[in-house]
C-alpha cells in the first residue's frame, strides 16, 4: 500500500519546526489545515450581536478582540481579563481579519 502523498498536519508541524524551508505545496497545505481549525472558532448567528462574527458562539466578537489588541493589550492581558477566551481564539480573530482584508476591493487610482 502506498503512503499518502499529502502530508499530515503533524508531519508538517514537525517539519516546519525542524526545517523552516517547506516546499510551497507543503506551506499551502499547512496554511489550509490551520485555517480550517481557526475558522471553526468564528461563528455567525443572526440573533447574536446583530450577526457579527463571534468567537465560539459567545457574545465576544472578532471586532472586540481586534480593538483590544489595537489599543495595546497583549494576548496575555486579554486572556487574563477574559478567562473564557483561549489563545487559539485570538489567532482565529487575526486570521479571520487577514482573510477578510484579502477580499476588500482596492480603491481606484485618482
Amino acid at each position: 500500500m502506498m503512503e499518502d502523498e499529502t502530508p499530515s498536519i503533524t508531519r508538517l508541524m514537525v517539519r516546519s519546526w525542524w526545517k523552516p524551508n517547506l516546499s510551497k505545496r507543503e506551506k499551502l497545505r499547512y496554511r489550509d489545515l490551520m485555517s480550517e481549525n481557526h475558522l471553526d472558532r468564528i461563528t455567525l448567528e443572526s440573533g447574536k450581536r446583530s450577526g457579527q462574527p463571534c468567537i465560539r458562539g459567545m457574545r465576544m466578537t472578532v471586532k472586540d478582540v481586534l480593538e483590544y489588541l489595537a489599543s495595546g493589550m497583549s494576548r496575555e492581558q486579554l486572556l487574563e481579563d477574559f478567562p473564557y477566551l483561549e489563545d487559539e481564539d485570538i489567532s482565529a480573530c487575526l486570521y479571520f481579519a487577514a482573510r477578510r482584508e484579502q477580499h476588500l476591493a482596492p480603491l481606484p487610482a485618482a
